[in-house]
């Protein structure tokens, strides 16, 4: 089935498409102040401590190493100093953040989007969901937080939603990077255990747009094949997939005039 661009956009604005964003989606913005790849992360956490040549490019491997032989703060602090600073937000970012989408997933550790979603609503009324390491965080697979950080026992029935599955550096430092972190989730990942049922509900029924989502880490792509599936679904329900380019897409007239390249086939 092919959708036009048009057509992707309408539904997106009517909220019967939940974005879901990748490291990639960087590359539109003006200044990317962050590691944008996870090879470029891998190369940032192998410089900190010895690290054999074979993994010196697997990013959770070079992670693991890290915390088996230095420690998990380690690690942190690490992850910390790579996603100290915050990109600019693109134009997309900004156009996604107001359309009003009642859910978006952010795949990523930077706080590009939650920076966007801040300029975009100054007075809060957003909320953020964010993935918890078992070896920090035993027994608890996510936290809820309000738009000012300040972490919260239930998600707000309104407002948008930023859900980041691997966690995030605003406004706690939760990160999955590590193998073990990864195990840890895969393990519950096919009972859906570590998603939200905020997450859950709302995805019901719903098409998805990956937008700047490499294919490539066996990881990330179980976990994308997790969150997109959901029992008793319509058939109508899509999933397409999009690399950032420098392309104008004559849609909504709210949109910006920068959008993406959209494969003609949905993702599957």
């Amino acid at each position: 089935m092919t959708v036009s661009v048009q057509t992707i956009a309408e539904r997106l604005c009517a909220g019967g498409v939940i974005p879901y964003l990748g490291p990639a989606l960087l590359a539109l913005c003006p200044d990317t102040a962050v590691p944008a790849t996870p090879l470029a992360l891998a190369e940032i956490l192998a410089a900190k401590v010895s690290v054999l040549h074979k993994i010196r490019t697997r990013l959770t491997l070079a992670a693991q190493l890290i915390e088996n032989f230095k420690h998990r703060r380690s690690l942190v602090s690490v992850m910390n100093e790579a996603f100290a600073m915050t990109s600019t937000p693109s134009a997309l970012h900004r156009a996604l953040a107001t359309i009003g989408a009642r859910l978006v997933v952010d795949s990523w550790y930077d706080d590009t989007f939650a920076r966007a979603l801040a300029q975009a609503r100054p007075r809060g009324g957003w909320a953020q969901l964010q993935g918890l390491s078992q070896a920090e965080h035993f027994g608890h697979w996510f936290a809820a937080y309000s738009a000012d950080g300040a972490l919260v026992d239930a998600v707000p029935a309104s407002g948008p939603l930023l859900y980041k599955p691997i966690g995030g550096h605003a406004p706690a430092s939760n990160y999955l990077v590590s193998d073990s972190d990864f195990v840890e989730v895969m393990s519950e990942i096919d009972i859906q255990t570590p998603i939200p049922p905020a997450v859950q509900a709302w995805r019901g029924g719903r098409s998805f747009l990956f937008l700047g989502c490499p294919f490539d880490d066996p990881n990330r792509r179980a976990w994308r094949r997790a969150f997109s599936k959901s029992r008793a679904l319509p058939a109508s329900r899509c999933r397409w997939a999009g690399s950032p380019k420098r392309w104008w897409m004559p849609c909504n007239p709210h949109w910006p005039r920068e959008a993406w390249l959209l494969s003609s086939v949905p993702y599957r």
